[in-house]
């Protein structure tokens, strides 16, 4: 029977992704560095975009179905004139305008982006069609149907604004697409946009305070010091109740053997005394305990 190669290693590094790489290529750079066993990312960010982009390791990737269900939040520069197809600045033109609206223009058009809105996403996108990605027929020359799509704006702000293009900061849902808010933002003010920069602040509790470049992981690796750059593994679930759990219950739970226990019923991790990750469960309102997912980060080669 093989073995899997690299060691196992648990818990979250949080990337500050660089420009030009897409998150695929980002994780296996960060699993080479780290030599880890299992790795995933928690969000795609596109190659062109930039900023946090988790990466669970070993068994912290049982939670990552959490965090991809977490807001986010990007700062984004969109420039007015013209549309591409993959509408930002790596596609090609599609219509252009010579409107380019005021400060104030901008301003007065963001409440109607914030709250519950209808959005299409864009025809480049990994959205499934058919059982394929829509970009892949994009590229082909065909015109994927894409569905409209509910999502929440919670906050839409101006940054910095000139006569040819504006910076925001938005808060968002999962499934929101930044170049999409901005393409209907540019054709709300008659003067169509496209995105030209796009940087990820925050991917659930994950921001730019806990990133590190790819760099800092290269000479940590160098210098035998990359587990100091991993995170507990536990860092993913801020905000969602944590539940520390006698020896015996620690013991049901890793056995798969029902427990029950007070407190308010929803989601929960439960803790050993030790601190460490138990199980991820749903707890009901008798008490009644369903494991989600077991974690043991306790793993030997």
């Amino acid at each position: 029977m093989s073995r899997r190669k690299g060691t196992p290693v648990h818990g979250w590094v949080v990337l500050d992704k660089p420009y030009g790489l897409g998150s695929t290529p980002a994780l296996g750079k960060v699993r080479y560095l780290l030599k880890a066993q299992k790795a995933g990312h928690g969000g795609t960010l596109d190659p062109l975009a930039t900023g946090v982009l988790p990466i669970a390791l070993g068994e912290a990737t049982k939670m990552l179905p959490y965090l991809l269900d977490s807001d986010k939040t990007y700062q984004f520069t969109v420039a007015w004139g013209h549309e591409t197809n993959t509408d930002d600045l790596e596609g090609a033109t599609t219509a252009t305008s010579p409107l380019r609206p005021t400060a104030a223009q901008v301003q007065a058009a963001l409440p109607r982006f914030e709250g519950s809105i209808v959005q299409i996403p864009p025809s480049y996108s990994a959205i499934k069609i058919g059982g394929r990605p829509a970009y892949a027929l994009a590229r082909k020359g065909e015109t994927p149907e894409m569905a409209a799509r509910i999502v929440s704006v919670h906050r839409l702000q101006l940054v910095d604004v000139s006569n040819v293009s504006a910076t925001l900061q938005a808060e968002v849902s999962k499934g929101t697409y930044i170049r999409a808010l901005a393409r209907d933002l540019g054709r709300a003010l008659g003067c169509l946009g496209h995105v030209t920069a796009l940087r990820r602040l925050k991917a659930g509790p994950f921001d730019l305070s806990r990133a590190v470049t790819l760099e800092t992981l290269e000479k940590a690796a160098e210098l035998g010091q990359s587990a100091s750059l991993i995170g507990a593994m536990d860092l993913g679930l801020d905000g969602i109740p944590a539940v520390v759990l006698t020896p015996v219950q620690a013991a049901f739970v890793r056995q798969g053997r029902p427990i029950r226990l007070e407190g308010p019923a929803g989601l929960a991790c439960l803790k050993d005394q030790d601190g460490r990750l138990v199980s991820m469960v749903d707890i009901d309102a008798q008490g009644a305990v369903t494991i989600r997912r077991n974690i043991n980060d306790t793993v030997k080669e």
